[in-house]
This record gives structure tokens, sequence and C-alpha cells, in this order.
């Protein structure tokens, strides 16, 4: 029987974009989740580091973090300090349809996924241009005045355009003292999702990394807050819901994602998404 995942879907987005600017103190600790949205962080003021998929990111002021749909990740915040980030939420769609051909806004997110690595570090020239940005972009999501909206959406782009090309200079992933990980974690955590469609056991896991089962077991629930199997369940349960809403029919997502039953598949479905597979198709 499939196991219920223990990470929660968070946070809404029913427009384009959506900007916070966030200031707590004491903050208490946040469990693991994912979005089904993307999200960029922009790590202000405190002590803070971020757990993505099993990476700790420690933060400067003005690190930026780009956190894809789907990734587990979780901050983790020092209560004595005053943890202050601007966070966006934005729609994968909306990237996808403002860019132009040759020039994906998305592509930051994409050099992030690849290097397997979400912290970009501006230099000190770039923290003042994303200052600006920033600032200008607050500003005009509180104009209510002629063409509010469409000043806002064009200095959002703006703000996209910087980070992409920022993205491409930055060598933040070099510098090994910018982020902790388990490099056998790792490696386990890309092939498993390399490899949803496969078969995929603890067993077969721990051979792949060359480590003992339980070893292997207890740094993966250490590191990602879920037992191996959980995590495997999860993902495969949000790359179907991903394929449903691009059309695939439901008995095509479920084999394509690994599932060998699909009641089984039907019942771990609805008790994630609180709806069946069918449902989730456009």
């Amino acid at each position: 029987m499939l196991q219920p995942a223990n990470y929660q879907r968070r946070g809404y987005l029913h427009e384009d974009f959506r900007l916070f600017h966030l200031r707590d103190m004491g903050v208490e600790e946040m469990e693991y989740h994912y979005h089904e949205f993307d999200k960029i962080v922009i790590f202000l003021s405190g002590r803070a580091s971020y757990i993505i998929e099993g990476r700790s990111y420690f933060l400067k002021p003005w690190d930026v973090l780009l956190v894809s749909h789907h990734l587990i990740h979780r901050p983790v915040t020092d209560p004595d300090h005053p943890y202050e980030r601007a966070v966006i939420y934005l729609d994968p769609g909306f990237l996808s349809a403002s860019g132009t051909r040759g020039e994906d806004l998305a592509s930051c997110f994409r050099l992030a996924r690849e290097r397997q690595f979400a912290l970009m570090r501006p230099e000190l020239g770039e923290r003042e241009k994303l200052k600006s940005l920033l600032d200008s972009l607050e500003r005009a999501l509180g104009d209510e005045g002629f063409g509010g909206d469409l000043l806002a959406r064009t200095c959002f782009l703006q703000l996209l355009v910087f980070l992409n090309r920022a993205m491409i200079r930055d060598r933040t992933h070099r510098d090994q003292s910018v982020s902790q990980y388990d490099p056998k974690v790792a490696q386990a955590l890309s092939y498993i999702n390399d490899h949803l469609g496969e078969e995929l056991t603890v067993d077969s896991l721990a051979r792949q990394v060359y480590t003992s089962k339980f070893h292997f077991m207890r740094r993966f629930k250490e590191l990602t807050g879920c037992p191996v199997h959980q995590y495997i369940t999860q993902k495969r349960l949000l790359a179907a819901a991903e394929l449903l809403r691009a059309g695939v029919s439901a008995q095509a997502a479920c084999g394509r994602c690994g599932f060998q039953d699909y009641s089984a598949f039907h019942r771990a479905f609805r008790r994630q998404f609180g709806a069946s597979p069918r449902e989730f198709m456009p």
C-alpha cells in the first residue's frame, strides 16, 4: 500500500505573480513543503539558512533563491533575529508566455535545476540594481492610477530579465562554503527524480550510492524530512499531476510515473490532492 506523503503543499496563486515583503520575529519552525508554482526568495536580513532538496544554503543579505515548483524545501531561522525577505510567487505558464523566441524567462530556474544549486549571490553592483528593481516593483504594485497593473507587470519583467542575466554570470555554485549537503543523498535524489518511471527501492538506491541500506535511510530522512519511500511516492504524484494538467490520460500518467497499480495510484492521488486523477485533467 502506498503511504501518504509527509510534505504539505503551501500557498496559493491565482494571478501571474504575487509579491510579499515579510519581516518576522520568533518565527516558528516551518515544516518541509512544496508549491505548485515557482518561487523567488530574496533574503534581506536576519540569520537564516534554507534547505532545498537536502542541500542547506547559508544566506547573506541580498542572496536570491530560485525554488522551482515541486521542490521540497523549508527555511531555518534564528528566532532571536528578525527574518526579513521578499518572496515572489510566479506562475510557470506566465514565464513561458512572457519570453521571446530564444529567450525563455524560466532559464534562471532551469539553470538552478541543472546545477542542482538554487542560490545566487549577486555582486555588490548587482545588489544595488536588485534593490532598485525590487523597490520599483513594490511601488508599482501599490500604484492605483492609470496603467498601474501594466506598470507592475513591466517592472516585474525587468526584474526577471535581471535575474536571468545575473544567473548566467553567477558562479556561487562553485563556492563550497555557501552550502552543505551529503553527496550520496544528493546523488540518490538526482537519480530518483530522473527515474521516476522505473522501479525504485531503498536497496537499489543504497547500492547505487555505495552505502549501507540503514545508513542511507537514516541520512535521507535526516536531510529531507521524509523516509525514502514516501519521498518517491510524493515525487511520483507531483509528476503525475503535471502530466494530467498537460492532457495525458490518467492511465498513462500512472504508468509513466512508476505506479504499478492504478487503484493504489488513484487512492494516493486523491489523498494527496483531494481530487481524482481525471478531475485534474483539463
